[in-house]
């Protein structure tokens, strides 16, 4: 693994720096590790011709000056000797030459987009990892940025949802007002008395007492004595009510030996 400062690490010792710093002496120099996620697992080519060790005989070492990985693009073995960097988004491990003879900002192993800024340069010298670790602070930065805009974002969309809800219910209750009487707005209407609801009372009123009166006036009988027959202004249906019209004179009464219902 890999941090943004090119350096590498064993993934197991990792683990155990941040789970306890206190068991490493040297903890205070891998302080802007803050977490598992500021590292980078390296996504490294293997040598076709590398061979693992065998058992040999007799106590000596012997090298076969042969790297287990390989840059995928040029060839060169990561030995030490060449310059290598890693690609921050995808992880791949490329080396100098490759960057500088294959240019484009697409890795030349898994085809991901980069810009120049995630290329770290591993075991690089002092004035470089000087300058990896301002980008660093850049990055984390501009991370922080974006999280606190997310947040705020995310509180504005019930605020803009109520202002919208609210501005619903005056607008709705504006078009009632304007349809009750066209021409007057919210301030026509002082402590629930307004010359609009006066008027539209008075005419219910004069509009209800004129059926009252001309329902009594039809339905009811003269005041000079006179039966409903010689009323001119009784319907026939309305005579034929009462028994001195001359249908129900004519009319035969029921026996009550055979009742029958078409007689009274």
């Amino acid at each position: 693994m890999a941090c943004e400062l090119g350096k590498l690490y064993n993934k197991e010792c990792v683990l155990e720096l941040l789970l306890d710093r206190t068991k490493f002496e040297c903890a205070s120099s891998f302080s802007h590790l803050r977490g598992f996620k500021d590292l980078k697992e390296l996504n490294l080519t293997e040598n076709p011709a590398y061979e693992k060790p065998k058992n040999e005989k007799g106590d000596g070492y012997i090298d076969t000056n042969i790297a287990p990985y390989i840059c995928p693009v040029v060839g060169i073995e990561m030995n030490g000797k060449h310059r290598f960097s890693v690609l921050w988004k995808c992880g791949c491990v490329l080396s100098d030459r490759a960057n500088k003879e294959v240019k484009g900002q697409i890795c030349h192993k898994c085809g991901a987009p980069f810009s120049p800024e995630d290329i770290v340069i591993l075991n690089g010298t002092e004035e470089e990892v000087d300058e990896l670790y301002k980008r660093m602070e850049a990055r984390r930065l501009q991370a922080k940025l974006e999280k606190k805009s997310k947040k705020a974002q995310k509180h504005k969309v019930p605020e803009a949802a109520a202002g919208s809800a609210s501005q619903e219910f005056e607008s709705a209750t504006a078009s009632k007002l304007s349809r009750i009487e066209p021409g007057t707005s919210q301030n026509g209407l002082t402590n629930g008395t307004s010359s609009h609801i006066s008027k539209l009372a008075n005419g219910k009123a004069d509009s209800r007492s004129r059926r009252m009166n001309g329902k009594t006036e039809e339905a009811k009988k003269p005041k000079n004595g006179g039966s409903v027959q010689d009323n001119p202004k009784a319907s026939k249906v309305y005579k034929s009510l009462f028994t001195t019209s001359d249908l129900a004179k004519n009319q035969q009464n029921a026996h009550w030996v055979t009742f029958n219902p078409q007689y009274n």
